[in-house]
């Protein structure tokens, strides 16, 4: 796409002088029309031939001239990015998300599992970048997608997330870890992160969560740990409805706070609490600032100067102005 610029446009203040030039030229003018006092002017009318008439011509050629002058100084070019070549640093990351019975609850709206998925889904298109993988866990995990750079691919798994009796419900935190490290161990990417996101407390797997978060450390991976849920009671499923659906209760809110802040200290990560939408929101917000991803890009610019075009306008409108001053209105000056 070409685009016009100006390499200097400074030289445009120069218009300013122009209606100067045009307050100049008319009161020169007046100046030069001697005037007599008579009753009656009647007998000394004639009428003006079509050259004296077309004589303001001349400055107007001049004033066209000077202005050609001005935008030639101001050196117009056209500008075509011709190429341009991009190359990035990406980083690598996991969303190792609970998937447990718990993720129904409803302290998020409409519950903790809907709510993270449209935060999770605006956080992948906001890292066109990136490759991104998602790992599932309740009492078991499994990689729901391996790392990959397509974006559709991964919305579309974290859009088909859900409750189901595929895993064995619980929480274990160190399988879903594990998984997430798995994932990652043989990545090249200059900076390997895992985002784990728990609403409980560990209670199931064969793996500790301490040893899985050494594993982490070991392969450089970085994990920032998220717990969700409100302080205090939510409403949560605790047996199935005769209509299908679940019946709900009020019970208290319990989140291995200490659990998952070590993790994330020990992988040089940090630990979040999202007790609200908008808290979870602001944290894959935080999370997106503080993982920044390196690009670099190289333009290739092509210039096409047209200030010649103007210098020629400007000389023959002149010399135009010349000529017709020496000799067709030689005799009105």
């Amino acid at each position: 796409m070409k685009e016009v610029s100006f390499l200097n446009p400074e030289f445009f203040w120069l218009f300013l002088l122009l209606p100067a030039a045009v307050v100049w030229y008319i009161w020169k003018r007046k100046q030069a029309s001697p005037t007599l006092k008579i009753s009656s002017v009647k007998g000394f009318k004639a009428q003006k031939s079509l050259l004296a008439k077309l004589k303001p011509f001349l400055f107007a050629l001049r004033i066209l001239a000077l202005s050609s002058l001005i935008i030639a100084m101001a050196r117009p070019r056209k500008v075509d990015i011709s190429s341009q070549t991009k190359s990035t640093k990406g980083i690598d990351i996991v969303m190792a998300i609970d998937v447990s019975g718990s993720m129904l609850a409803k302290d998020l709206k409409p519950n903790r599992m809907e709510a993270l998925k449209k935060v999770a889904e605006n956080f992948v298109a906001g890292r066109p970048n990136d490759r991104i993988g998602i790992v599932v866990y309740a009492a078991e995990a499994y990689t729901k997608t391996p790392v990959t750079s397509d974006k559709a691919v991964v919305q579309q798994a974290i859009k088909s997330i859900e409750y189901n009796s595929v895993l064995q419900d619980g929480t274990g935190i160190g399988m879903g870890l594990t998984t997430a490290v798995n994932r990652l161990k043989d990545s090249k990417a200059k900076s390997k992160v895992i985002i784990l996101l728990t609403d409980g407390v560990n209670n199931a797997g064969f793996i500790e969560p301490e040893t899985a978060s050494q594993i982490a450390k070991e392969y450089g991976i970085k994990v920032y740990t998220i717990g969700i849920g409100t302080n205090g009671n939510a409403m949560f499923p605790y047996a199935y409805a005769p209509n299908g659906g679940f019946l709900f209760r009020m019970m208290p809110v319990e989140i291995d706070v200490n659990l998952l802040q070590t993790i994330a200290k020990n992988t040089g990560g940090k630990y979040f609490r999202a007790s609200s939408n908008s808290k979870l929101e602001a944290i894959y917000n935080e999370i997106n600032k503080l993982e920044t991803t390196e690009i670099q890009e190289l333009k290739f610019y092509d210039y096409d100067e047209k200030y010649r075009l103007f210098v020629w306008i400007a000389g023959i409108l002149l010399l135009l102005e010349f000529g017709l001053r020496n000799t067709v209105y030689r005799s009105f000056i």
